[in-house]
């Protein structure tokens, strides 16, 4: 089971991402992009995900991922029950949202400083 505080320290650590707090809820961004969003009771993390591979990914573990609401179907997003997922799991959700939206020389370099992944 995951909760926030395992994957906090990371959005802290990846390059060029900071976390913010709006309307009270926790979001890790590069720039003016979030990719990472949790919901107000840190039950749910909302992370950056390609559309076109989205509904395979919910369609195969409903128990763990989500479409989001209606308005934000146009974007690159998914939910996670955080609950249904493990540490490690949480924390590569995180990472490969991250990859979404910095420059690839950036993935590149975090690849090499961790050729085993996030762990």
């Amino acid at each position: 089971m995951a909760v926030v505080d395992d994957v906090r320290p990371l959005g802290s650590e990846l390059e060029r991402s900071y976390p913010v707090y709006v309307r009270g809820r926790l979001k890790f961004r590069v720039g003016q992009i979030v990719y990472v969003a949790f919901s107000l009771d840190e039950r749910v993390m909302g992370f950056a995900f390609p559309k076109e591979e989205r509904t395979a990914l919910v369609q195969g573990q409903p128990e763990k991922f989500q479409l989001p609401g209606e308005s934000d179907l146009r974007f690159n997003w998914v939910h996670a029950d955080l609950a249904a997922l493990d540490q490690t799991e949480a924390r590569e959700l995180v990472v490969d949202a991250w990859r979404m939206v910095v420059p690839k020389k950036l993935v590149r370099a975090y690849d090499a400083a961790h050729p085993g992944g996030p762990g």
